[in-house]
């Protein structure tokens, strides 16, 4: 029951098919949590629930199905721990659970699972160690975590020892130490470590024959290149960027190299990948590869300096770039922009010609010329099917295209030129989107020629249960679209079929009454009663119902009644109210079950539309990090329009700035706020999915919680970040320009241009508060030319904010760099919020790690009293003394500035 824009919550009644095998509600807007009883379905094979708005826990009774082998209930907003339980699923052999919001430790009862291939757990709140158990799994192929937070362990130096592994990605877990010895393992294919702090050198033990990507960007390695990357025959990507490599870079890098797969050159520059063909003479043919060192300290080349003629080195930040005339490399040292991804592009190439145009083919969305068919002008109509490639192990699909069309057409049976791949995109991940066409067979005696309803069933069917060879490249996929057509008529809309309350039972008695398999329509007659019951229900009720309508994401974000949030503010009195802004008022309240919200209620003059609420609420449902506030909830009943969000009880960092606050943020406490403001703005440009650019920065939208995590907050639709341009040039919106006055990047005022950057100048305002205790603007005096002008000066440390004590003047001197290099006037003079990113942590390192994050006795929590306060979700009347002492090589006391602070 793909994508029949099917709502409400899935009825337990469903543990009633006990002969189901086959359970597949993927793409629809189905709310609450996974039913318990689906635990009851002991035949159940494929439990498919992706792409939902799943919320809550998964209950124990889920891991007690013998028979599953598909478990994949990704990209909804599922909460809470692994249960136990499901080291009982004995068949399973993919487990995909990415993008929720799952937290806690991996629980080690899961490695007992005998057959389990794919273990996809990305981007979700897992935290604890990194379980050294995966290398018992057997099967185990690939292993994606990508984007969870293992604490800072290391690496099981076990992890080199998994015999069967396809893939290894552990991008971004916070993970320490060095680089296990991968040598042994005759399948690997794919190995991304990028954007840890691992550190040490890279091994020198050969990798597979089959590899085809290596990352290891954005970490701490050191030590030289090793030669063992050149000869293998199929590496498409390789990127070492910002490490600290120095030494030489081995010519045989490019050189020497058995190029047999066909593909394209792809090259990383600073912020985008160039592509160009090569004609290769001799062995060598045109060939995908990646090569990438840019910002270590390589300082000299070792033999010939000369790759072929087509190939383009990325160089920049090295030191061997200061010697680019003599070695005659300038042309691998010039910084180049675009866009930093994978490359899409077309499938298959169309062999019809102009010829047949004049026959008679309706074009358009219900028939087509079927491009790659015996007869170059039979017209038929296809079925579009969207796929995501949820784990690849390659870079390029392109030289894998006619493998990928083998694999599908022989799977459901058809001809080669019936499956057309139309065109492909790499997303974040990396994942790989698909656009197909399939086509009905090609017969000569029918030139304008359909499927038939039996034969469309079929293949949706078959696709949405493909069985992955074991040693495949493409990895698991899901179904995203079908796109009828002119077989709408395959699928009526069950949902809106009018069919009477009284009817659906009488037609569920009777299917049950049957004896035999029981098919999953079924479940969708369940569902549509008691989706139906509840709608029946909301009618009575206020306007509310209205808006019922329309399915809203949820990520333990509850719809609340007004009435629940008028008890929790005792009727918004004005004692709980903590804040105003230009959306309206926001109160302090307490929910019936003791937690504490803060409630952001729309006034009128800035009530959005129906659409534009909701979809808001569907955006700020799906963004989740440690450094964002979190949605709670909203309510739109009774004309209202609220906004629930979880409490920052010690205010925003505008508050601890000010002349009022009776306590002070040490330099520690300071770069922690920092490092974490930045940290979730990256996610927002980076992570959130469509991206998210603020605009509007600022230290009364940066809050803190209990433990003094920062948290950023004002985010919204508003923002959505554009798709880059296919000519390179950087993204941009030209809108209305909005933001605070001293926090606006003077592009952005000029040009209405929003960048990225933009985002990135207000930020560095924000740091130069930070150090010095300044506002923005005060009194006629912008911050930025009152600092830039101390700087030049000689006298930095004369602005420098006297009440956070002591701290290492060299790590000022740093921070104080960054900031300024943000609030460049020029957007390509600042670095990218990655960068950023990486600089604040460098900085932190240097810090004892007990001076950064503060304990729980540390932090006290705020109690609210009174309206004294100008920001949201915040309280404001208790804020810990940080007098922690920085240990360096030269302490500085702060000194009274010359411009009065806030």
């Amino acid at each position: 029951m793909l994508k029949l824009n099917l709502s409400g919550d899935l009825a337990p009644e469903i543990g009633q098919l006990p002969n189901l095998t086959i359970l597949n509600f993927m793409g629809n807007n189905i709310t609450g949590s996974v039913p318990k009883e689906i635990g009851n379905i002991k035949s159940l094979k494929f439990l498919l629930l992706s792409g939902n708005q799943l919320s809550g826990s998964l209950a124990d009774e889920l891991g007690y199905l013998p028979k599953l082998v598909v478990f994949q209930v990704d990209l909804n907003q599922i909460s809470g721990s692994l249960p136990k339980s499901f080291a009982n699923l004995a068949k399973c052999k993919h487990f995909h659970m990415n993008n929720n919001s799952i937290s806690g430790q991996i629980p080690p009862e899961l490695f007992t699972m005998p057959q389990l291939e794919h273990f996809l757990l990305d981007n979700n709140n897992l935290s604890g160690y990194l379980p050294p158990e995966f290398s018992q799994m057997p099967n185990l192929k690939i292993l994606q975590l990508d984007n969870n937070n293992f604490g800072g362990t290391e690496i099981p130096a076990s992890y080199g020892n998994m015999p069967n592994l396809l893939k290894l990605s552990l991008r971004n877990c916070s993970l320490h130490g060095a680089i296990p010895d991968f040598s042994s393992i005759t399948t690997f294919r794919y190995l991304d470590l990028s954007h840890n702090q691992l550190t040490g050198g890279i091994p020198m033990n050969k990798l597979s024959d089959n590899i085809t990507t290596i990352d290891l960007s954005y970490n701490l390695l050191n030590g030289s290149i090793p030669s063992n990357f050149s000869g293998l025959p199929h590496l498409q990507r390789l990127s070492l960027e910002n490490n600290s490599l120095s030494g030489d870079v081995p010519f045989t890098i490019w050189r020497n190299v058995n190029f047999t797969a066909k593909a394209r050159l792809i090259i990383l520059t600073t912020s985008s990948m160039v592509d160009e063909s090569l004609d290769l003479p001799g062995p060598l043919c045109t060939c995908f590869t990646c090569r990438d060192f840019r910002s270590n300290s390589l300082s000299n080349f070792s033999g010939r300096i000369d790759p072929p003629s087509n190939v383009t080195i990325r160089l920049q930040g090295n030191p061997v770039c200061t010697l680019a005339n003599q070695l005659n490399i300038a042309q691998f040292c010039r910084i180049t922009l675009g866009n930093d991804d994978f490359v899409s592009g077309n499938g298959s190439s169309s062999n019809y010609n102009d010829s047949c145009l004049p026959q008679s083919c309706p074009l358009g969305d219900n028939y087509d010329y079927v491009p790659e068919s015996p007869d170059p002008c039979f017209c038929a109509a296809p079925l579009g099917v969207t796929l995501r490639l949820k784990s690849p192990t390659i870079s390029d699909f392109r030289p894998y295209i006619y493998s990928y069309k083998m694999f599908i057409t022989s799977n459901l049976s058809l001809d080669l030129y019936q499956l057309f791949v139309e065109s492909f995109i790499w997303q974040t991940g990396p994942r790989l989107l698909l656009y197909l066409k399939f086509f009905p067979q090609y017969q000569y005696s029918n030139k304008t020629h359909k499927f038939n309803d039996t034969e469309v069933q079929q293949i949706e069917d078959m696709i949405a249960t493909l069985s992955i060879p074991p040693d495949d490249i493409f990895g698991s996929y899901e179904l995203l679209s079908f796109t009828l057509g002119l077989y709408s008529n395959v699928y009526p809309q069950s949902s809106k079929s009018g069919i009477s309350k009284g009817a659906i039972i009488g037609i569920i008695l009777g299917v049950m009454s049957l004896v035999g398999v029981i098919s999953s329509t079924v479940t969708v007659l369940f569902y549509i009663w008691s989706t139906k019951s509840g709608h029946d229900i909301s009618k009575k009720e206020s306007s509310k119902s209205t808006f019922a309508k329309i399915p809203i994401g949820t990520d333990s974000v509850k719809d609340f009644s007004f009435g629940e949030l008028e008890a929790a503010t005792t009727g918004f009195n004005d004692t709980t109210q903590v804040g105003q802004g230009g959306y309206g008022k926001v109160y302090r309240g307490i929910l019936a079950n003791g937690t504490v919200v803060a409630i952001k209620r729309g006034q009128q003059g800035s009530l959005q539309g129906q659409i534009e609420f909701i979809t808001e609420i569907e955006l700020l449902s799906r963004v989740h990090h440690r450094n964002l506030v979190s949605l709670v909830g909203y309510c739109i009943e009774q004309g209202e329009q609220m906004l629930v969000y979880e409490f920052m009880p010690n205010g925003s960092l505008h508050d601890l700035l000010s002349d009022g606050c009776r306590h002070t943020l040490s330099f520690p406490m300071r770069l922690h706020i920092a490092l974490g403001s930045a940290k979730g703005i990256l996610y927002l440009h980076t992570e959130a999915d469509p991206p998210i650019i603020h605009r509007d920065i600022k230290a009364n939208n940066i809050l803190l919680d209990f433990k003094f995590t920062p948290k950023v907050s004002d985010f919204g639709i508003s923002r959505l970040a554009p798709v880059p341009d296919t000519e390179g040039a950087a993204a941009h919106v030209s809108t209305v320009v909005k933001g605070t006055p001293g926090y606006l990047d003077p592009e952005y005022f000029l040009t209405h241009t929003l960048t990225e950057k933009s985002d990135v100048y207000s930020l560095g305002i924000v740091f130069l508060e930070l150090l010095t205790g300044m506002p923005p603007i005060s009194h006629g005096r912008n911050i930025v030319r009152e600092v830039y002008g101390a700087c030049q000066s000689g006298l930095m440390f004369s602005i420098i904010d006297r009440s956070m004590g002591s701290y290492s003047s060299e790590i000022i001197k740093k921070f104080m760099a960054l900031a300024l290099k943000c609030c460049q006037d020029d957007p390509k003079e600042r670095p990218t919020m990655l960068e950023v990113v990486r600089e604040l942590e460098n900085l932190c390192s240097l810090l004892p790690e007990s001076d950064m994050i503060p304990t729980e006795s540390d932090a006290s929590i705020s109690e609210v009293s009174g309206v004294g306060s100008s920001h949201l979700y915040f309280g404001k009347n208790s804020h810990p003394q940080m007098t922690t002492e920085i240990i360096g090589s030269e302490l500085v006391s702060g000194v009274i500035p010359t411009i009065k602070p806030r």
